[in-house]
Protein backbone atom coordinates (compact mmCIF):
# COMPACT_ATOMS: atom_id res chain seq x y z
CA UNK A 1 0.00 0.00 0.00
CA UNK A 2 2.72 2.46 0.86
CA UNK A 3 4.75 1.63 -2.29
CA UNK A 4 1.22 2.28 -4.61
CA UNK A 5 0.61 5.33 -2.53
CA UNK A 6 4.35 6.57 -3.04
CA UNK A 7 4.02 6.01 -7.06
CA UNK A 8 0.42 8.30 -7.27
CA UNK A 9 1.78 10.84 -5.38
CA UNK A 10 5.12 11.04 -7.38
CA UNK A 11 3.57 11.06 -10.79
CA UNK A 12 0.11 13.14 -9.55
CA UNK A 13 3.67 15.56 -9.05
CA UNK A 14 4.97 15.04 -11.90
CA UNK A 15 1.64 16.27 -14.00
CA UNK A 16 0.80 19.33 -11.83
CA UNK A 17 4.45 20.18 -11.95
CA UNK A 18 3.44 21.60 -15.27
CA UNK A 19 2.42 24.30 -17.43
CA UNK A 20 -1.05 25.33 -16.53
CA UNK A 21 -2.04 24.65 -20.28
CA UNK A 22 -0.66 21.56 -20.65
CA UNK A 23 -2.04 20.30 -17.84
CA UNK A 24 -5.61 21.87 -18.80
CA UNK A 25 -5.14 19.94 -21.98
CA UNK A 26 -3.98 17.25 -19.96
CA UNK A 27 -7.41 16.86 -18.35
CA UNK A 28 -9.80 18.30 -21.48
CA UNK A 29 -8.48 16.70 -24.24
CA UNK A 30 -9.46 13.16 -22.30
CA UNK A 31 -11.54 10.57 -23.52
CA UNK A 32 -14.75 9.18 -22.28
CA UNK A 33 -15.72 5.83 -23.24
CA UNK A 34 -17.89 2.86 -21.81
CA UNK A 35 -20.51 0.11 -22.62
CA UNK A 36 -24.19 -0.23 -21.72
CA UNK A 37 -25.28 -3.79 -21.31
CA UNK A 38 -28.66 -6.07 -20.74
CA UNK A 39 -27.94 -9.33 -19.36
CA UNK A 40 -30.42 -12.10 -18.99
CA UNK A 41 -29.76 -15.40 -17.39
CA UNK A 42 -31.62 -18.75 -16.75
CA UNK A 43 -30.05 -21.56 -15.02
CA UNK A 44 -32.10 -24.87 -14.49
CA UNK A 45 -30.52 -28.14 -12.27
CA UNK A 46 -31.59 -31.60 -11.56
CA UNK A 47 -30.24 -32.70 -8.32
CA UNK A 48 -31.24 -35.59 -6.23
CA UNK A 49 -32.12 -33.37 -3.68
CA UNK A 50 -34.71 -32.16 -6.32
CA UNK A 51 -34.90 -29.71 -9.35
CA UNK A 52 -34.23 -25.96 -8.85
CA UNK A 53 -34.44 -23.30 -11.40
CA UNK A 54 -33.45 -19.27 -11.45
CA UNK A 55 -32.99 -16.21 -13.22
CA UNK A 56 -32.19 -12.82 -13.06
CA UNK A 57 -32.10 -9.44 -15.37
CA UNK A 58 -30.04 -6.45 -15.10
CA UNK A 59 -28.70 -3.76 -17.09
CA UNK A 60 -25.10 -2.16 -16.15
CA UNK A 61 -21.64 -1.33 -17.63
CA UNK A 62 -19.09 0.83 -17.44
CA UNK A 63 -18.10 4.53 -17.63
CA UNK A 64 -14.53 5.34 -18.50
CA UNK A 65 -12.74 8.64 -18.69
CA UNK A 66 -9.13 8.71 -19.86
CA UNK A 67 -7.07 12.06 -19.80
CA UNK A 68 -4.95 13.22 -22.46
CA UNK A 69 -1.41 12.15 -22.69
CA UNK A 70 1.13 14.39 -20.90
CA UNK A 71 4.61 13.73 -21.59
CA UNK A 72 3.71 9.98 -22.04
CA UNK A 73 1.41 10.14 -18.51
CA UNK A 74 -2.27 9.34 -18.50
CA UNK A 75 -4.92 8.68 -15.54
CA UNK A 76 -7.87 6.52 -15.89
CA UNK A 77 -11.37 6.25 -14.34
CA UNK A 78 -13.62 3.45 -14.81
CA UNK A 79 -17.27 3.65 -13.34
CA UNK A 80 -18.84 0.13 -12.95
CA UNK A 81 -22.62 -0.57 -12.14
CA UNK A 82 -25.17 -3.62 -12.37
CA UNK A 83 -28.52 -2.87 -11.53
CA UNK A 84 -31.06 -6.03 -11.48
CA UNK A 85 -34.66 -6.05 -12.40
CA UNK A 86 -37.85 -7.95 -12.26
CA UNK A 87 -35.80 -10.26 -10.32
CA UNK A 88 -38.14 -13.59 -8.85
CA UNK A 89 -37.96 -15.36 -5.82
CA UNK A 90 -35.42 -17.40 -6.90
CA UNK A 91 -32.60 -15.53 -8.17
CA UNK A 92 -29.10 -16.11 -10.66
CA UNK A 93 -27.03 -13.72 -8.91
CA UNK A 94 -23.99 -14.21 -10.84
CA UNK A 95 -24.64 -11.22 -13.07
CA UNK A 96 -25.49 -9.01 -10.31
CA UNK A 97 -23.54 -9.83 -6.64
CA UNK A 98 -22.92 -13.18 -5.76
CA UNK A 99 -19.81 -12.23 -4.57
CA UNK A 100 -21.13 -9.94 -2.25
CA UNK A 101 -23.25 -12.79 -1.01
CA UNK A 102 -20.29 -14.51 -0.01
CA UNK A 103 -19.23 -11.45 2.23
CA UNK A 104 -22.32 -11.58 4.15
CA UNK A 105 -23.98 -8.97 2.06
CA UNK A 106 -27.19 -9.09 -0.33
CA UNK A 107 -26.32 -10.96 -3.28
CA UNK A 108 -29.24 -9.98 -5.33
CA UNK A 109 -28.78 -6.10 -4.88
CA UNK A 110 -27.25 -3.89 -7.56
CA UNK A 111 -24.38 -2.02 -6.79
CA UNK A 112 -21.58 0.73 -8.05
CA UNK A 113 -18.23 0.89 -7.96
CA UNK A 114 -15.32 2.64 -9.10
CA UNK A 115 -13.35 -0.41 -10.76
CA UNK A 116 -10.33 1.26 -12.34
CA UNK A 117 -8.50 4.47 -11.10
CA UNK A 118 -4.88 4.64 -12.56
CA UNK A 119 -2.20 6.54 -13.38
CA UNK A 120 -0.01 5.19 -16.57
CA UNK A 121 3.06 5.94 -18.62
CA UNK A 122 3.90 4.82 -21.88
CA UNK A 123 6.76 5.39 -24.63
CA UNK A 124 7.92 3.18 -27.26
CA UNK A 125 9.45 0.92 -25.15
CA UNK A 126 8.52 1.13 -21.66
CA UNK A 127 5.08 0.70 -20.07
CA UNK A 128 3.54 1.07 -16.47
CA UNK A 129 0.28 1.96 -14.39
CA UNK A 130 -0.33 2.20 -10.68
CA UNK A 131 -3.90 2.16 -9.04
CA UNK A 132 -6.51 -0.05 -9.73
CA UNK A 133 -6.75 -1.32 -13.19
CA UNK A 134 -8.59 -4.21 -15.46
CA UNK A 135 -5.58 -6.79 -16.01
CA UNK A 136 -5.73 -9.82 -18.00
CA UNK A 137 -3.30 -12.69 -17.74
CA UNK A 138 -3.87 -16.65 -18.20
CA UNK A 139 -3.86 -16.57 -14.60
CA UNK A 140 -5.68 -13.19 -13.62
CA UNK A 141 -8.34 -12.70 -16.01
CA UNK A 142 -11.26 -9.90 -16.01
CA UNK A 143 -13.87 -12.19 -17.71
CA UNK A 144 -15.55 -9.45 -19.80
CA UNK A 145 -18.06 -11.53 -21.14
CA UNK A 146 -19.39 -11.37 -17.99
CA UNK A 147 -21.40 -8.35 -16.64
CA UNK A 148 -18.32 -6.72 -15.12
CA UNK A 149 -14.97 -7.17 -15.24
CA UNK A 150 -13.13 -7.97 -12.48
CA UNK A 151 -10.13 -5.81 -11.43
CA UNK A 152 -6.53 -5.22 -9.15
CA UNK A 153 -5.06 -2.94 -7.42
CA UNK A 154 -1.17 -2.26 -7.75
CA UNK A 155 1.45 -1.66 -9.80
CA UNK A 156 2.94 -2.81 -13.09
CA UNK A 157 5.62 -2.15 -15.51
CA UNK A 158 6.46 -3.11 -18.85
CA UNK A 159 9.13 -3.24 -21.57
CA UNK A 160 9.67 -4.08 -25.07
CA UNK A 161 12.74 -5.25 -27.57
CA UNK A 162 13.13 -4.91 -31.08
CA UNK A 163 13.45 -8.51 -31.34
CA UNK A 164 9.48 -9.48 -30.45
CA UNK A 165 10.68 -9.91 -27.10
CA UNK A 166 8.22 -8.32 -23.78
CA UNK A 167 9.43 -8.60 -20.18
CA UNK A 168 6.49 -7.49 -17.30
CA UNK A 169 7.04 -7.34 -13.50
CA UNK A 170 4.03 -6.18 -11.04
CA UNK A 171 3.01 -6.29 -7.51
CA UNK A 172 -0.57 -6.65 -6.45
CA UNK A 173 -2.37 -6.43 -3.48
CA UNK A 174 -5.90 -6.15 -3.90
CA UNK A 175 -8.65 -7.69 -6.27
CA UNK A 176 -12.24 -6.64 -6.70
CA UNK A 177 -14.62 -9.80 -8.28
CA UNK A 178 -17.11 -9.29 -11.27
CA UNK A 179 -19.94 -9.63 -8.83
CA UNK A 180 -18.42 -7.21 -5.96
CA UNK A 181 -18.40 -4.05 -4.78
CA UNK A 182 -15.35 -4.30 -2.59
CA UNK A 183 -11.57 -4.68 -3.18
CA UNK A 184 -10.34 -7.30 -0.73
CA UNK A 185 -6.42 -8.08 -0.47
CA UNK A 186 -5.54 -10.37 -3.28
CA UNK A 187 -4.93 -13.06 -1.05
CA UNK A 188 -7.47 -13.02 1.64
CA UNK A 189 -10.06 -13.18 -1.45
CA UNK A 190 -8.76 -16.43 -2.28
CA UNK A 191 -8.20 -17.90 1.11
CA UNK A 192 -11.68 -16.06 3.10
CA UNK A 193 -11.49 -17.32 6.15
CA UNK A 194 -9.04 -19.63 6.56
CA UNK A 195 -6.71 -16.95 5.13
CA UNK A 196 -4.33 -16.99 8.52
CA UNK A 197 -4.34 -20.55 9.37
CA UNK A 198 -2.80 -21.42 6.10
CA UNK A 199 -0.92 -18.24 5.51
CA UNK A 200 0.31 -17.11 9.07
CA UNK A 201 -1.18 -13.59 7.95
CA UNK A 202 -4.03 -12.42 7.52
CA UNK A 203 -3.25 -10.38 4.06
CA UNK A 204 -0.38 -10.84 1.58
CA UNK A 205 0.77 -10.11 -2.47
CA UNK A 206 1.01 -11.33 -5.87
CA UNK A 207 4.15 -10.85 -7.66
CA UNK A 208 3.73 -11.36 -11.47
CA UNK A 209 6.03 -11.80 -13.90
CA UNK A 210 5.69 -12.63 -17.60
CA UNK A 211 8.01 -12.93 -20.72
CA UNK A 212 6.73 -13.31 -24.29
CA UNK A 213 7.87 -13.46 -27.36
CA UNK A 214 6.12 -12.95 -30.85
CA UNK A 215 7.45 -13.38 -34.31
CA UNK A 216 5.25 -13.87 -37.87
CA UNK A 217 4.61 -17.46 -36.84
CA UNK A 218 5.17 -18.03 -33.84
CA UNK A 219 3.94 -16.51 -29.99
CA UNK A 220 5.24 -17.91 -26.51
CA UNK A 221 4.07 -16.90 -23.20
CA UNK A 222 5.46 -17.26 -19.49
CA UNK A 223 3.70 -15.94 -16.63
CA UNK A 224 4.83 -16.78 -13.39
CA UNK A 225 2.24 -15.54 -10.35
CA UNK A 226 4.92 -15.56 -7.16
CA UNK A 227 2.63 -15.45 -3.86
CA UNK A 228 4.87 -15.72 -0.96
CA UNK A 229 3.21 -17.84 2.04
CA UNK A 230 0.84 -19.36 -0.37
CA UNK A 231 1.71 -20.04 -3.86
CA UNK A 232 3.61 -20.24 -6.66
CA UNK A 233 1.52 -20.56 -10.70
CA UNK A 234 3.90 -20.92 -13.69
CA UNK A 235 1.79 -20.89 -17.01
CA UNK A 236 3.67 -21.38 -20.26
CA UNK A 237 2.43 -22.11 -24.03
CA UNK A 238 3.72 -21.99 -27.39
CA UNK A 239 1.65 -21.50 -30.41
CA UNK A 240 2.63 -21.81 -34.01
CA UNK A 241 -0.01 -20.22 -37.04
CA UNK A 242 0.32 -21.09 -40.55
CA UNK A 243 -1.62 -20.78 -43.86
CA UNK A 244 -1.70 -22.75 -46.70
CA UNK A 245 -3.21 -20.35 -48.65
CA UNK A 246 -5.32 -16.52 -48.34
CA UNK A 247 -8.15 -18.98 -47.47
CA UNK A 248 -6.84 -21.79 -45.51
CA UNK A 249 -5.25 -21.15 -42.27
CA UNK A 250 -4.02 -23.23 -38.98
CA UNK A 251 -2.46 -23.34 -35.36
CA UNK A 252 -0.76 -25.53 -33.40
CA UNK A 253 -0.50 -24.85 -29.64
CA UNK A 254 0.85 -26.54 -26.50
CA UNK A 255 0.22 -25.20 -22.97
CA UNK A 256 1.19 -26.03 -19.43
CA UNK A 257 0.89 -25.62 -15.84
CA UNK A 258 2.67 -26.10 -12.96
CA UNK A 259 1.42 -24.72 -8.80
CA UNK A 260 3.07 -25.43 -5.67
CA UNK A 261 2.51 -24.18 -2.08
CA UNK A 262 4.76 -22.23 -0.98
CA UNK A 263 6.29 -21.16 2.62
CA UNK A 264 3.85 -21.26 5.65
CA UNK A 265 1.17 -22.53 3.14
CA UNK A 266 3.26 -25.44 2.50
CA UNK A 267 3.72 -26.32 6.14
CA UNK A 268 -0.10 -25.46 7.09
CA UNK A 269 -1.45 -27.71 4.25
CA UNK A 270 0.39 -30.41 5.08
CA UNK A 271 -1.24 -30.47 8.87
CA UNK A 272 -3.23 -32.81 10.17
CA UNK A 273 -6.91 -30.76 9.97
CA UNK A 274 -5.60 -28.56 7.14
CA UNK A 275 -8.57 -27.72 4.84
CA UNK A 276 -6.99 -29.75 2.16
CA UNK A 277 -7.26 -32.88 4.53
CA UNK A 278 -3.31 -32.38 5.04
CA UNK A 279 -1.91 -32.14 1.62
CA UNK A 280 -0.07 -29.57 -0.26
CA UNK A 281 -0.84 -28.12 -3.44
CA UNK A 282 1.19 -29.68 -5.86
CA UNK A 283 -0.86 -29.48 -9.58
CA UNK A 284 0.47 -30.24 -12.62
CA UNK A 285 -0.97 -30.00 -16.05
CA UNK A 286 -0.60 -30.04 -20.04
CA UNK A 287 -2.83 -28.96 -23.02
CA UNK A 288 -3.03 -29.01 -26.81
CA UNK A 289 -5.03 -27.37 -29.52
CA UNK A 290 -5.26 -27.87 -32.85
CA UNK A 291 -7.52 -25.10 -34.98
CA UNK A 292 -8.29 -24.91 -38.95
CA UNK A 293 -10.20 -22.37 -40.36
CA UNK A 294 -11.28 -22.80 -43.67
CA UNK A 295 -12.61 -19.12 -45.01
CA UNK A 296 -15.65 -17.88 -42.68
CA UNK A 297 -15.64 -21.45 -40.91
CA UNK A 298 -13.16 -22.41 -38.05
CA UNK A 299 -12.70 -25.53 -36.36
CA UNK A 300 -10.83 -26.11 -33.03
CA UNK A 301 -9.84 -29.29 -31.21
CA UNK A 302 -8.57 -28.99 -27.98
CA UNK A 303 -6.66 -31.78 -25.27
CA UNK A 304 -6.35 -30.98 -21.02
CA UNK A 305 -4.58 -33.22 -18.78
CA UNK A 306 -4.63 -32.36 -15.27
CA UNK A 307 -2.22 -34.84 -13.38
CA UNK A 308 -3.80 -36.71 -10.23
CA UNK A 309 -2.30 -37.69 -7.57
CA UNK A 310 -3.78 -38.44 -4.13
CA UNK A 311 -1.30 -37.59 -2.23
CA UNK A 312 -1.17 -33.63 -2.40
CA UNK A 313 -4.31 -31.09 -3.73
CA UNK A 314 -3.61 -32.10 -7.85
CA UNK A 315 -6.80 -29.76 -8.48
CA UNK A 316 -6.08 -26.30 -10.15
CA UNK A 317 -6.25 -23.30 -8.28
CA UNK A 318 -7.23 -19.85 -9.45
CA UNK A 319 -9.33 -17.89 -7.29
CA UNK A 320 -8.72 -14.49 -9.32
CA UNK A 321 -11.03 -15.49 -12.34
CA UNK A 322 -8.12 -17.10 -14.30
CA UNK A 323 -9.50 -19.34 -17.42
CA UNK A 324 -6.10 -20.98 -18.96
CA UNK A 325 -6.80 -23.93 -20.07
CA UNK A 326 -7.75 -24.82 -23.79
CA UNK A 327 -10.88 -26.72 -23.04
CA UNK A 328 -12.45 -24.40 -21.42
CA UNK A 329 -16.38 -23.95 -22.50
CA UNK A 330 -18.88 -21.44 -21.14
CA UNK A 331 -19.66 -23.01 -17.74
CA UNK A 332 -17.17 -25.38 -17.21
CA UNK A 333 -14.38 -23.05 -16.91
CA UNK A 334 -13.86 -22.68 -12.56
CA UNK A 335 -16.40 -20.05 -13.25
CA UNK A 336 -16.99 -19.91 -9.13
CA UNK A 337 -13.54 -20.38 -8.09
CA UNK A 338 -13.10 -16.75 -7.89
CA UNK A 339 -16.08 -16.32 -5.19
CA UNK A 340 -14.76 -14.97 -2.05
CA UNK A 341 -12.72 -18.07 -0.01
CA UNK A 342 -13.10 -20.85 -2.80
CA UNK A 343 -9.68 -20.79 -4.14
CA UNK A 344 -9.54 -24.22 -3.14
CA UNK A 345 -12.44 -26.07 -4.98
CA UNK A 346 -12.73 -26.72 -8.41
CA UNK A 347 -14.74 -27.67 -11.21
CA UNK A 348 -14.60 -29.96 -14.11
CA UNK A 349 -11.53 -29.83 -16.48
CA UNK A 350 -9.75 -27.92 -13.54
CA UNK A 351 -9.98 -30.95 -10.88
CA UNK A 352 -7.11 -33.11 -10.26
CA UNK A 353 -7.13 -36.13 -12.53
CA UNK A 354 -8.94 -34.86 -14.99
CA UNK A 355 -8.29 -35.38 -19.12
CA UNK A 356 -10.75 -32.58 -21.07
CA UNK A 357 -11.71 -32.85 -24.91
CA UNK A 358 -13.38 -30.23 -26.98
CA UNK A 359 -14.53 -29.49 -30.39
CA UNK A 360 -15.84 -26.15 -31.41
CA UNK A 361 -17.61 -25.45 -35.22
CA UNK A 362 -17.97 -21.61 -35.42
CA UNK A 363 -19.21 -19.77 -38.28
CA UNK A 364 -19.26 -16.23 -39.79
CA UNK A 365 -22.64 -15.69 -42.59
CA UNK A 366 -20.62 -12.76 -44.28
CA UNK A 367 -20.66 -15.60 -47.18
CA UNK A 368 -24.76 -15.32 -47.23
CA UNK A 369 -24.73 -11.72 -47.48
CA UNK A 370 -25.27 -11.57 -43.31
CA UNK A 371 -21.65 -10.51 -42.35
CA UNK A 372 -22.70 -9.57 -38.42
CA UNK A 373 -23.85 -13.11 -37.62
CA UNK A 374 -21.91 -15.87 -36.52
CA UNK A 375 -22.59 -19.18 -34.69
CA UNK A 376 -20.91 -21.79 -32.51
CA UNK A 377 -21.19 -25.11 -31.72
CA UNK A 378 -19.08 -26.79 -28.72
CA UNK A 379 -18.96 -29.85 -27.47
CA UNK A 380 -16.57 -31.16 -24.34
CA UNK A 381 -15.69 -34.78 -22.47
CA UNK A 382 -14.24 -34.57 -18.70
CA UNK A 383 -13.11 -37.81 -17.94
CA UNK A 384 -11.84 -38.88 -14.37
CA UNK A 385 -11.96 -42.35 -12.13
CA UNK A 386 -13.07 -40.28 -9.37
CA UNK A 387 -16.57 -39.39 -11.59
CA UNK A 388 -19.34 -41.53 -11.10
CA UNK A 389 -20.35 -40.11 -14.78
CA UNK A 390 -18.30 -38.77 -17.40
CA UNK A 391 -19.35 -34.70 -17.52
CA UNK A 392 -20.46 -33.71 -20.97
CA UNK A 393 -21.27 -30.09 -22.07
CA UNK A 394 -23.14 -28.59 -25.22
CA UNK A 395 -23.24 -25.18 -25.83
CA UNK A 396 -24.69 -23.42 -28.84
CA UNK A 397 -24.37 -19.60 -29.60
CA UNK A 398 -25.75 -17.01 -32.19
CA UNK A 399 -24.16 -13.74 -32.27
CA UNK A 400 -24.66 -9.79 -33.98
CA UNK A 401 -21.67 -8.06 -33.63
CA UNK A 402 -20.92 -4.65 -35.28
CA UNK A 403 -18.09 -2.56 -34.39
CA UNK A 404 -20.34 -0.59 -31.59
CA UNK A 405 -23.40 -3.46 -30.91
CA UNK A 406 -23.60 -6.80 -29.90
CA UNK A 407 -25.91 -9.84 -28.99
CA UNK A 408 -25.72 -12.95 -28.43
CA UNK A 409 -28.16 -15.71 -27.88
CA UNK A 410 -26.40 -18.82 -25.66
CA UNK A 411 -27.81 -22.08 -24.72
CA UNK A 412 -25.31 -24.57 -21.98
CA UNK A 413 -26.47 -27.83 -21.40
CA UNK A 414 -24.03 -29.95 -19.16
CA UNK A 415 -24.60 -33.48 -17.83
CA UNK A 416 -23.42 -34.54 -14.45
CA UNK A 417 -21.69 -31.66 -13.48
CA UNK A 418 -18.72 -31.73 -11.43
CA UNK A 419 -17.35 -30.36 -8.66
CA UNK A 420 -14.56 -30.44 -6.10
CA UNK A 421 -14.41 -29.35 -2.55
CA UNK A 422 -11.11 -28.15 -1.16
CA UNK A 423 -10.56 -31.83 1.04
CA UNK A 424 -11.04 -32.94 -2.87
CA UNK A 425 -14.38 -34.26 -2.41
CA UNK A 426 -16.05 -34.81 -5.37
CA UNK A 427 -20.16 -34.71 -6.30
CA UNK A 428 -22.11 -34.54 -9.31
CA UNK A 429 -25.61 -33.78 -10.33
CA UNK A 430 -27.49 -34.63 -12.86
CA UNK A 431 -27.98 -32.10 -15.25
CA UNK A 432 -27.42 -28.26 -15.71
CA UNK A 433 -29.56 -26.09 -18.64
CA UNK A 434 -28.46 -22.10 -18.76
CA UNK A 435 -29.78 -20.52 -21.20
CA UNK A 436 -28.61 -16.26 -21.63
CA UNK A 437 -29.55 -13.33 -23.81
CA UNK A 438 -26.38 -10.41 -23.75
CA UNK A 439 -26.83 -7.28 -25.59
CA UNK A 440 -24.55 -4.77 -25.36
CA UNK A 441 -23.09 -1.33 -26.59
CA UNK A 442 -20.03 0.46 -26.86
CA UNK A 443 -19.53 4.01 -26.65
Amino acid sequence: MKLKLFLIIALLSTCTSADSNDFTKWVQGGNVSGNAKYYYIRTEKDQTSGDTASFANSIGGTLNYTTDSYKGINAGLTFMTTQPFALPSSVDSSIIGKDNGAHGNNAKKEFSVLGEAYISFENSNYKAWVGRKVLKTPLINPKEVRMLPSTVGGADASTSFDNGTALSLGYLIDFKQRTSSDFDNIIEHALGANTRSITGSTNGYVVPISLTWKNKNYTALLYDNYAPDFINSIYGDVTYKGAIDSSLKYSVALQGIAQDSIGNAKKNLKSLGSITGAKEIQTRMYGLKGTLGYKQSKFVLAYSNVKGDNNVHDSLVLPWDGTPLFTNMITANNLFQSIYGSALKADSAYIGGTQGFKIVYSQNYGFAGYKNFSSSLSSAYFKNSDFADTQRDYNAVISYKTKVVSVALKAIWVYNNSGSKADGTISQYDMLRQYRIIANYKF
